[in-house]
């Protein structure tokens, strides 16, 4: 396996406060291609406005946390099978 961060998402620094999280896979001029924006609080804590429907984290301790998250969240394979779900066969009735 390669230690390779996933290229697809990057952290861009705006300013020395505000960074974007940028997803490769959609073009430059895709609105798409943004995914947050990260702007420090102090210097422990950064605030993260969510451009899309994550379940993640408002409020992280760096920008590059914010990073981890996402490809975390990204990272789970979805190519695996679905986990099964024991069926039952249907209840008899009883007749009269």
């Amino acid at each position: 396996m390669s230690a390779m961060p996933d290229p697809r998402f990057e952290l861009h620094r705006i300013t020395a406060t505000e960074w974007l999280v940028l997803d490769h896979r959609y073009g430059p001029n895709d609105a798409r291609r943004t995914i947050a924006c990260v702007y420090a609080l102090s210097e422990n804590e950064v605030s993260v406005t969510w451009l899309r429907e994550l379940p993640l984290a408002l409020y992280y301790q760096t920008a590059s946390d914010v990073l981890k998250d996402v490809r975390k969240f990204y990272a789970r394979s979805r190519s695996q099978r679905p986990i099964s779900i024991p069926h039952m066969p249907p209840l008899t009735t009883a007749t009269a």
